[in-house]
């Protein structure tokens, strides 16, 4: 895909791997819509650093687990942007809960997770389908490698991460031929979610081949690849991990 002049957007590009993904699409000549929920000051900086690429960009406050409210954030983009050609489905969420600790898996645990991780990604290919339709576009889902080994942060965040690689193979179904679904699975990531985690943090970077946890930029990379040189590729979930799952 010819990515200069495209139209992207990106929920929960704020910070982490969202912003990460955001700035390298910009500096590939793309459109960026900043999508964000609560994080207004880091999306303005993230906003501000695409337009010094020369590109336009706009943010988008909306919470991706509200049906109507993505509805809207869609609707919006496309009146300030003009398109919608490629959607990268970044938003996520957890709730650090260690896997014996089954007492501690509150209700609210779950149903936070399934909502933004899996509904959230739901809501927002169905809202933005006709666009990617008629564009030929793409979607790219951040789902995560705890949706292979049920590991992570919490069991109800790699459940949803197994439905969001789930949710990918059946969008690739339901809207080919016209639209490409993958996703990228990252292990541990730098990012803010691992802040006071250093247990986690040094237990993933040990298991790795490459001896280290990513950084947002390896996450972008690999997005940026599958939407770009990925013509024939759909349905598929790449690994970002550094060799963690097969170490």
């Amino acid at each position: 895909m010819e990515l200069q002049g495209k139209t992207v957007l990106v929920t929960g590009a704020a910070t982490g791997i969202g912003r990460a993904i955001a700035l390298k699409l910009a500096r590939k000549g793309t459109n960026i819509a900043v999508n964000y929920t609560k994080s207004i000051n880091e999306a303005e900086q993230t906003l501000e650093e695409i337009k010094a690429l020369g590109v336009q960009g706009m943010l988008v406050q909306a919470d991706v687990s509200d049906n109507k409210q993505v509805t809207k954030m869609c609707n919006h983009v496309l009146n300030k942007l003009g398109a919608i050609d490629i959607l990268v489905n970044n938003a996520g969420t957890t709730n650090y809960v260690a896997l014996e600790d089954l007492d501690g898996m509150k209700d609210e645990y779950w149903d936070n997770a399934f909502n933004v991780n899996v509904k959230g990604m739901f809501y927002t290919s169905r809202a933005c389908q006709e666009e990617l339709r008629k564009n030929k576009g793409c979607i790219v889902n951040v789902t995560s490698i705890a949706g292979f080994n049920g590991s992570g942060s919490s069991m109800a965040y790699a459940a949803s991460k197994a439905a969001g690689i789930s949710v990918t193979k059946s969008l690739a179904r339901a809207l080919a031929p016209d639209v490409r679904v993958n996703s990228v699975a990252p292990g541990i990531v730098l990012t803010r979610w691992v802040n006071g985690q250093e247990e986690h943090i040094d237990k993933h970077s040990s298991g790795t081949l490459l001896e280290r946890v990513a950084k947002p930029e390896d996450v972008a990379d690999m997005v940026y690849g599958i939407i770009a040189g990925g013509d024939f590729v759909t349905g598929q979930t790449i690994v970002v991990d550094g060799g963690f799952t097969i170490h």
